[in-house]
């Protein structure tokens, strides 16, 4: 049977009214082939037609993108240890990541605070240069602060991860779009939810297995007790994976769930070595070693006190000095990114970090074109 044949077979069988990914693989298991199972299915219901299986495929092609089935080499294994696996993903971006050696979920609320999006977004940035795939699901708060530290990573050329909750081809929500572009030319958007599939409550909850199971672990970073976080937490654990939790004052809403967990059994987590730890030790690997930034007094990497690195990630009311130094050589027109690099003399790493800082303690935000420009207030 043709490649595309087989493809065209099961995106009739899925998208056919009434047939889930449960039902799918049920199927083919009684009837013994994907051939088999649409007629076995065409005996109950009518079928999804092919010609609109070959428009969607052919559509795909045409934005760039590839669905890719559970028996292609390049689906994600890890999924397929789903029971509800989806049988075909629609991909855009590095394919390559789907197999990522060792990859973290960072999840959290929507409504996030300043701090917990910059912690977010500075562990996200750390786990990225040891190497670790940052993994999300692209909603605003916690998990767009996750995806673009791990984009200003490696000299802005970090890659990630975004599970979409609507087709591939709808970013969402819109404020995200520039999110959403990044994310497919420097990493990969995937989704199991056929083209031009808007928003929908429902497919949320869907979403977050996939995110669980394509990671050796999940960070949550501020979640109410019924947010869809805890979701993602509970079905990781399920999965057998490791659960970390960022903890936050008990009179703040948003360190309900956190905090919960933690109480469960979820690791306190304060920075990225937590998590690299742990990774270490379960996977019986040697994962790099973190780069630590820079701080004012350029300690060696081994005398870097961890506290003042941790002030550095998340404090919203101290500004360090580089960082006023940076600030003072942006304007509000904007300016762009390399000359910036270039006339500020930080090291790249540190340079980056600290735009990240700034972007997300509201100072400065990110223009076309590559620019930066300081915010008026």
């Amino acid at each position: 049977m043709a490649k595309n044949d087989e493809l065209l077979d099961i995106l009739q069988l899925i998208n056919t009214d009434g047939v889930g990914p449960i039902t799918f693989y049920n199927c083919i298991k009684k009837a013994g082939n994907i051939k088999n199972a649409l007629n076995l299915m065409a005996q109950k219901r009518a079928l999804y037609p092919r010609e609109m299986a070959g428009i969607e495929l052919e559509k795909a092609t045409k934005i760039g993108a590839e669905i890719i089935s559970y028996q292609d080499k390049r689906y994600p294994q890890n999924l397929l240890e789903l029971n509800d696996a989806p049988p075909v993903l629609y991909a855009s971006g590095r394919i390559d990541l789907l197999n990522y050696p060792v990859s973290v979920s960072i999840v959290g609320a929507r409504n996030a605070s300043i701090g917990g999006r910059k912690m977010a977004s500075r562990i996200a940035y750390d786990l990225t240069e040891a190497d670790v795939l940052v993994v999300s699901g692209m909603a605003r708060g916690i998990d767009a602060a996750a995806h673009k530290g791990a984009l200003y990573a490696k000299e802005q050329k970090g890659a990630t991860i975004a599970v979409l909750g609507t087709g591939i081809d709808i970013p969402y929500p819109t404020e995200n779009t520039e999110l959403y572009h990044n994310i497919c030319e420097n990493g990969l958007l995937i989704s199991e939810f056929p083209l031009g599939t808007a928003a929908q409550v429902s497919n949320f909850p869907r979403r977050n297995r996939i995110i669980a199971a394509l990671t050796e672990a999940t960070l949550v970073v501020e979640a109410s007790v019924n947010s869809g976080s805890l979701i993602t937490a509970k079905l990781a654990l399920e999965q057998g994976k490791e659960i970390f939790a960022v903890p936050g004052s008990p009179m703040e809403p948003r360190s309900a769930g956190p905090n919960r967990l933690i109480k469960e059994g979820a690791l306190l987590t304060e920075n990225s070595d937590d998590i690299l730890n742990v990774l270490s030790m379960r996977q019986n690997r040697a994962i790099k070693e973190q780069k630590t930034l820079q701080l004012p007094l350029d300690k060696p990497k081994n005398q870097v006190n961890i506290s003042a690195h941790k002030e550095t990630a998340i404090s919203t009311s101290e500004t360090p000095a580089e960082n006023v130094r940076l600030i003072d050589l942006i304007s509000y027109e904007g300016v762009d990114i390399d000359e910036l690099l270039r006339t500020c003399g930080l090291p790249q790493s540190e340079f980056f970090a600290q735009i990240l800082d700034l972007e997300f303690s509201g100072k400065i935000e990110r223009h076309a074109g590559n620019k930066v420009a300081k915010i008026k207030g």
